[in-house]
């Protein structure tokens, strides 16, 4: 009689698990090759765990591990008895046939135990299912993280020596060099792609400025580029404006039309022509908005992975902006720099789990108003040194002419004409880049059209 689902035993392998067990015992080595696999909660039967967690304390004291020091641990902890007390240690050491697999034996136990903790979570899932609360989006974030949660624990990478990487790029066919070569996400502005090659996946970039300065329509120009010129498929998270408000401002920078003209539809016949193509080439580009206000680590994670899902992969994401975002809704952070650093290494994380970069903008304290020149420092990232330090690049933005005004800017450069004034000049200031060098390159700021451009126009087509 075959019974129900519910009724069966969930897997497990007994014979597995005495294995690893007694391998531990015998071989002085067996411990390096299962300690980043198992965990003493991955066996099926409890004494099991006992017995493994016994030797997992021995080796953190640099102890010997047998029988004998075994059986003492186990003792120490009043759990010799409830194991089987000496015999049954001995019991196993003699049915192993031998220790040299025992890799291969705690990948099964940890298989096991993973189908484990996969029928948990959907009995979790279904509980939740069945109260239904009234935010859905919760339940899918819960069910998603718990999900996840078990993926990771199979996520173990162990030390690769460099012949393995140099023979696997020697030996990759040229379909998936062509795919290597264009990894990299360009910015589509000809000089900070020159100075970078472009955003590395697994990158974190943090794009900082005071407000006002244009880093969102700096990085909507990023997401524009990237989708258009390379394909791509970009996620913008907004906390801070709706999906429209971040729409309208693209078709504004796209068809060179004022915003408040399109949204008062004070459009002329001539714009109008320009804005019905600028809406039909972003139309076709895979941008994504996701403007939820409040946004937690958690659940940007869980959209993202969905998201890649759905679309066959993600590209680049851009959050707007890194201290708008909740780290935990317990609420268990001691204060907010905590809680920023905590955000900044978790989204380090995601973009090397998803093989993508990941930009990222911030405020920059206030510290750079009462500066001469007003340029931005790593250290006006607020909150958190921590941001500094996860991020692989960190990019400022800076405009003089919001902080100096033509006649000022006379008084301090008397040798300079008054055409010299730096009207619609935007400082891009790449201030670390983990893979290579830094320095400040100069693009102008459309201000009617919040757009960003090289100095030197080019097409689509002289970008490709």
């Amino acid at each position: 009689m075959t019974l129900a689902p519910l009724e069966r035993l969930p897997p497990h392998d007994i014979e597995a698990e005495e294995a690893v067990i007694a391998s531990l015992m015998v071989d002085p080595d067996a411990m390096l090759a299962v300690v980043n696999i198992l965990k003493p909660s991955d066996f099926f039967r409890e004494k099991h765990g006992w017995i493994y967690d016994a030797c997992l304390a021995l080796w953190n004291r640099d102890e010997v591990i047998n029988q004998i020091t075994v059986a003492h641990e186990l003792a120490v902890r009043d759990q010799l008895e409830d194991v089987g007390g000496q015999t049954f240690l001995a019991d196993i050491i003699r049915r192993l046939p031998t220790s040299i697999g025992v890799e291969f034996y705690a990948r099964i136990v940890k298989r096991d135990a993973t189908y484990r903790g996969l029928i948990h979570a959907a009995a979790a899932i279904m509980q939740m299912a069945y109260e239904a609360p009234a935010e859905i989006e919760t339940v899918f974030t819960r069910a998603e993280s718990l999900i996840q949660r078990l993926r990771g624990g199979e996520s173990f990478r162990d030390f690769v020596h460099i012949r393995q990487v140099l023979d696997a790029y020697l030996e990759q066919d040229p379909a998936e060099a062509e795919r290597l070569q264009i990894s990299a996400i360009r910015s589509g502005f000809t000089d900070l792609d020159t100075l970078l090659g472009g955003f590395k996946r697994s990158d974190l970039v943090i794009i900082g400025a005071r407000p006002s300065v244009g880093k969102s329509s700096f990085a909507l120009g990023i997401a524009r580029n990237a989708a258009i010129l390379q394909k791509a498929n970009v996620a913008v998270f907004s906390l801070e404006m709706s999906a429209e408000q971040l729409a309208v401002r693209l078709l504004s920078a796209e068809a060179g039309v004022e915003s408040n003209r399109l949204r008062l539809g004070q459009n002329t016949e001539f714009e109008e022509r320009k804005v019905i193509n600028a809406a039909s080439r972003l139309s076709e580009a895979n941008i994504w908005f996701d403007d939820s206000p409040f946004l937690t680590v958690a659940e940007l994670r869980a959209r993202a992975r969905r998201l890649a899902g759905q679309a066959g992969g993600l590209d680049l994401i851009i959050i707007d902006y890194l201290q708008l975002m909740q780290g935990e809704s317990t609420g268990s952070r001691e204060n907010r720099v905590q809680e920023i650093s905590y955000i900044s290494r978790t989204l380090k994380s995601l973009a090397r789990e998803l093989d993508v970069p990941i930009i990222a903008l911030a405020q920059l304290s206030r510290a750079i108003e009462n500066r001469h020149p007003r340029i931005p420092m790593l250290s006006d990232l607020r909150d958190s040194g921590s941001i500094e330090q996860d991020a692989d690049i960190v990019i400022f933005l800076s405009r003089e002419e919001l902080y100096v005004t033509p006649e000022q800017w006379a008084q301090q450069h008397p040798d300079l004409p008054e055409s010299a004034y730096p009207r619609g000049v935007a400082q891009v200031i790449v201030a670390k880049n983990r893979h290579g060098p830094i320095g400040t390159i100069e693009l102008r700021f459309r201000a009617p059209f919040a757009r960003f451009e090289d100095w030197v126009l080019k097409t689509d087509d002289d970008l490709l």
